[in-house]
C-alpha cells in the first residue's frame, strides 16, 4: 500500500512544494529491485553487447533468439500478474527492467518495449479473464510474442481517424477485418496482434486481439522497413483483407479502443523515458573511454575543456534524466496502490494511476529522448571522424536515439499535451491554476525586495528560483489562457514555449529533490557532486526558460503590458549569487574521468 500521504497528484508540482521525504530516487531501489537490475544489466553486457555488430545488419532473427532469452529469465512478464504465468512486480520495477534492457541496442529496446508494452499490457488492462488466461501466459513466457496494430497511412498522431474496418459476419460469430497498417514493430515474428478497426460508422475505433496462425490467406506482411537506425527491429506493414477474427476477440468495449490506444500511450511515454537512460549512461561511458585514449597534440583529449564540457554535459542530463523518471514512476505506483485501497480493481487501478499522470508521462518522453540524442550528437563529436564510422558506437547510438523523438507519439505533439492536458485538470478542480495565477498577476504590480537573502541552507538559493520558475510559467500561461481561452489551442507555438517551461520546471526540481534527499540521509560529503549537477541544471534550466518565457510574451503582448511581463521574467530568472559554471563542469568532468565510468 502507498505510505505516501503527501504525494502530489498529476500536474500538481506546479503549485505545490515537494519534499524529499515524498519523493523515490534510484538511490532508494530495494534490495530486491538492485538483484533484478544486475540480471537485466548482465545479460545485456553478455548477451547483446558483444554482437551489436550483427545487430546492426538487419539480423531479425537474433533479436527474436534474444527475445526468448530475456522470456526465460521472467523479464517479460515482470508486470503481468502472477496468477497469469508473470512476476508481477510494481510499476516502479517494472521501468527498472525496461531501463537496462533497453540501454545498449535501440532494436531489441523497441521490440522489448512494443512487446511488454503496448503488445501485453492492453490484454493485462482491459482484457476478460478468459483472453487473459489464454494468452498472457505464452506473453510472459516468450512463447508468443505481440504487436499493436494502431497506424495507418492516414492516421497517424490523428489515431481515431484510422480506415480499417471491422464488420460483423451475417452469423454474429465474428467480425471481418479490412485495413492496413503500417509501421509495426515486431509484426515479422508476432504471433498476436492488437488491432484496431472501425465498426460500421461508430464515433471511435474498437480494438481486437488477432491470432496470426489463425487468421487466414487474407492476412499479409510487407516487406521489412528499410529505417534509419533500429534497423534489426522487425517494422514492417500489415494488411488485412476480409480477415476472420471471433467476436470473442474483441478486446475492452466496442467504440472503446481509442480509450486503449490513448492509455497505452500513456504507459508507453513514460517506458520510453526509461528506455532512453540506460543508453545515456552507455554513450557516456563510451565517450570518457575513447577520449581517454585518444591523443591529439601528445595529450589525451580529456585533458581538454572542451571535451570536459561535454563530458559534464552528459552527465548532468543523465542524472537529471534518472531523477524525473523514477520519481513519477513511484507516483504512480503509489496511486495504483491508493486505488486499490480505495476498492477499485487492479486492472482498473492501474488504468487510473497511470491516467493521473500523463502529464508527467508525456514530459518524461520529451526530455528524455531529446537528452538522449544530444547525448548522441555529444559523443559522436567527442570521437572525431571515428564517430561517424560505423566500426564505433556512436554512430548507432545516433541513429537509434533518433525515432525516440517520434514515436509514442512525436515530442511535438507531446509537448503541446503537457498544457491542454494541464488546463483540462485544471477544469475539472484537479489542479488550482487560477490563484497561483492571479497571485502572480498581482505580485507583478507590487515593488520586488531588495533584502539580502540567507543561502546557507542547502539549496536555498535554488528552491527561491524554482519557485520563480514557476510564476514564470504562471505569468505567460495564465496571460495567454486569460487572453485567447478556448481558442489558445490555436496557437501552437506559444503553447510549445509554456511547454518547455513546465518540463523544465519537473526535471531540474526532480533532480534538485534527489540530490536534497542523497544529502540529508548519507551527508553532505556522499551528495556533493549531485549538488554540482543540480546547479548546472538549473543555470541550463533558467537560460531555456528565459528563452521560451521571452518568446512567448513578445508573441501576444505589446507596449506597457509587454514591459511590465518581460521586467517580471528577469525578476523571476534572476540569480543573486552565480554559481560558476565553469569550474562545476571542470569538477564533474574530472571525476568522471578518474572512474572512467558515469558514477552518479
Amino acid at each position: 500500500m502507498s505510505t505516501n500521504p503527501n504525494r502530489l497528484i498529476g500536474g500538481q508540482y506546479l503549485v505545490k512544494d515537494a519534499s524529499y521525504n515524498d519523493i523515490f530516487t534510484y538511490e532508494d531501489l530495494s534490495e530486491e529491485q538492485q538483484m533484478i537490475l544486475q540480471s537485466a544489466k548482465e545479460f545485456i553486457d553478455k548477451e547483446v553487447v558483444p554482437k551489436k555488430h550483427q545487430i546492426e545488419k538487419k539480423d531479425y532473427a537474433l533479436i527474436e533468439d534474444l527475445m526468448r532469452k530475456i522470456g526465460e529469465l521472467g523479464l517479460l512478464g515482470i508486470s503481468v500478474p502472477e496468477e497469469y504465468g508473470g512476476m508481477g512486480m510494481g510499476f516502479v520495477t517494472t521501468m527498472l527492467v525496461c531501463d537496462y534492457i533497453s540501454g545498449a541496442t535501440g532494436s531489441l529496446a523497441t521490440a522489448f518495449g512494443a512487446h511488454t508494452g503496448i503488445g501485453t499490457m492492453p490484454i493485462t488492462l482491459y482484457g476478460t479473464e478468459e483472453q487473459k488466461q489464454k494468452y498472457l501466459p505464452k506473453l510472459a513466457s516468450g512463447e508468443w510474442f505481440a504487436s499493436y496494430c494502431l497506424t495507418e497511412p492516414e492516421a497517424g498522431s490523428d489515431a481515431n481517424s484510422g480506415k480499417t474496418k471491422a464488420v460483423l459476419s451475417e452469423d454474429g460469430k465474428e467480425y471481418i477485418i479490412s485495413g492496413q497498417k503500417m509501421w509495426i514493430t515486431n509484426a515479422g515474428f508476432a504471433e498476436l496482434f492488437i488491432v484496431f478497426a472501425r465498426i460500421d460508422d461508430d464515433k471511435n475505433i474498437t480494438a481486437f486481439i488477432v491470432e496470426k496462425d489463425k487468421a487466414g490467406e487474407g492476412f499479409s506482411l510487407g516487406e521489412e522497413e528499410d529505417k534509419l537506425g533500429i534497423v534489426s527491429s522487425s517494422t514492417r506493414q500489415v494488411f488485412f483483407n476480409q480477415v476472420r477474427v471471433p467476436v470473442e476477440n474483441l478486446l475492452g468495449e466496442r467504440d472503446g479502443g481509442f480509450k486503449i490506444a490513448m492509455n497505452a500511450l500513456n504507459v508507453g511515454r513514460i517506458k520510453l523515458g526509461a528506455a532512453c537512460l540506460d543508453a545515456q549512461r552507455r554513450i557516456l561511458d563510451n565517450a570518457l573511454q575513447y577520449a581517454s585514449e585518444r591523443k591529439q597534440f601528445n595529450t589525451s583529449i580529456n585533458t581538454f575543456g572542451a571535451i570536459k564540457e561535454k563530458l559534464a554535459d552528459m552527465a548532468v542530463a543523465a542524472f537529471t534524466s534518472e531523477s524525473g523518471a523514477y520519481r513519477a514512476a513511484k507516483d504512480v505506483q503509489d496511486a495504483i496502490d491508493d486505488n486499490v485501497a480505495k476498492g477499485m480493481s487492479h486492472n482498473e487501478a492501474e488504468l487510473k494511476g497511470i491516467e493521473e499522470y500523463a502529464i508527467e508521462a508525456s514530459i518524461l518522453k520529451v526530455w528524455i529522448s531529446d537528452s538522449a540524442q544530444d547525448s548522441a550528437d555529444q559523443g559522436i563529436q567527442i570521437y572525431g571522424g571515428m564517430g561517424y564510422s560505423k566500426e564505433m558506437p556512436m554512430e548507432s547510438a545516433w541513429r537509434d536515439a533518433r525515432i525516440s523523438r517520434i514515436y509514442e507519439g512525436t515530442n511535438e505533439i507531446n509537448t503541446l499535451l503537457c498544457v491542454s492536458m494541464l488546463v483540462k485538470r485544471a477544469f475539472k478542480g484537479k489542479v488550482d491554476l487560477m490563484t497561483p495565477a492571479m497571485n502572480v498577476a498581482n505580485e507583478l504590480m507590487s515593488i520586488p525586495s531588495f533584502d539580502v537573502p540567507d543561502y546557507s541552507e542547502l539549496f536555498a538559493q535554488e528552491k527561491e528560483i524554482i519557485a520563480n520558475l514557476k510564476k514564470a510559467f504562471f505569468m505567460v500561461a495564465g496571460s495567454a489562457l486569460q487572453k485567447f481561452g478556448a481558442e489558445l489551442e490555436q496557437h501552437q507555438q506559444l503553447i510549445l514555449a509554456a511547454s518547455h517551461i513546465m518540463q523544465e520546471i519537473y526535471m531540474v526540481e526532480s533532480a534538485m529533490l534527489r540530490a536534497e534527499k542523497i544529502a540529508k540521509e548519507k551527508g553532505a560529503d556522499a551528495a556533493a557532486n549531485a549538488v554540482k549537477i543540480v546547479q548546472l541544471q538549473l543555470f541550463k534550466s533558467v537560460e531555456i526558460i528565459k528563452s521560451e518565457a521571452t518568446r512567448g510574451i513578445i508573441s501576444f503582448t505589446e507596449g506597457d503590458e509587454q514591459r511590465m511581463m518581460l521586467s517580471g521574467l528577469r525578476r523571476f530568472t534572476r540569480y543573486n549569487e552565480y554559481p560558476n559554471i565553469v569550474n562545476l563542469k571542470t569538477e564533474i568532468a574530472d571525476l568522471l574521468i578518474k572512474e572512467n565510468k558515469y558514477t552518479f
